[in-house]
């Protein structure tokens, strides 16, 4: 006879209701989101669903969880799948666990001319980390910059917790790095 578990021990989830979302996303979430949704004309909520995402991200120290998309659906009184195309779409939304601080180091073509690679590579020594990868201690995540993040004129660039950098040194890159709680 095969194996068969306990229903006791089945997962068994709730179902997602604004009240259930209420308790997962906390206050400042959910007034980030309030104020989101103001923006936009009744019934226009699903243009709320990017400053959403951030919020719950934010709140989650750094990603995305299928249970805080999901509740991010209910608080907004959408279908989850609307949810779950933005955070797998945009570079912006992480739905692993990542760095607390996220860092992405420009290397296109005009920070590449102005010695964002070389930006890049001593990041990556003084952090001990590849791009892709998380600090040991869970405090910087180096981010792959998948396009031009659009600061040409002052490369070479980085942004760290979309915050932007520019006009990059090795010191300068080690005043903000060390900042970071």
């Amino acid at each position: 006879m095969p194996h068969e578990t306990p229903i006791a021990t089945l997962d068994i989830q709730r179902p997602m209701t604004r009240e259930r979302a209420c308790e997962i996303l906390d206050a400042h979430a959910r007034e980030v989101i309030d104020a989101q949704v103001a923006k936009y004309p009744a019934g226009r909520q699903r243009s709320a669903i990017s400053g959403a995402l951030h919020a719950a991200q934010h709140q989650n120290r750094g990603y995305l969880t299928p249970e805080l998309m999901d509740a991010v659906a209910a608080y907004l009184d959408l279908p989850p799948i609307y949810v779950y195309e933005a955070a797998s779409f945009y570079s912006m939304f992480e739905t692993e666990p990542v760095g607390r601080h996220s860092v992405s180091v420009c290397t296109n073509i005009s920070c590449l001319l102005c010695g964002g690679e070389d930006i890049l590579g001593y990041i990556e020594e003084k952090l001990g980390i590849r791009v892709g990868e998380s600090t040991a201690d869970g405090r910087i995540y180096l981010k792959n910059e998948e396009e031009c993040l659009a600061a040409c004129c002052g490369a070479p660039m980085m942004m760290v917790d979309h915050i932007y950098h520019e006009k990059l040194t090795r010191e300068k890159v080690d005043a903000i790095l060390d900042g970071l709680e």
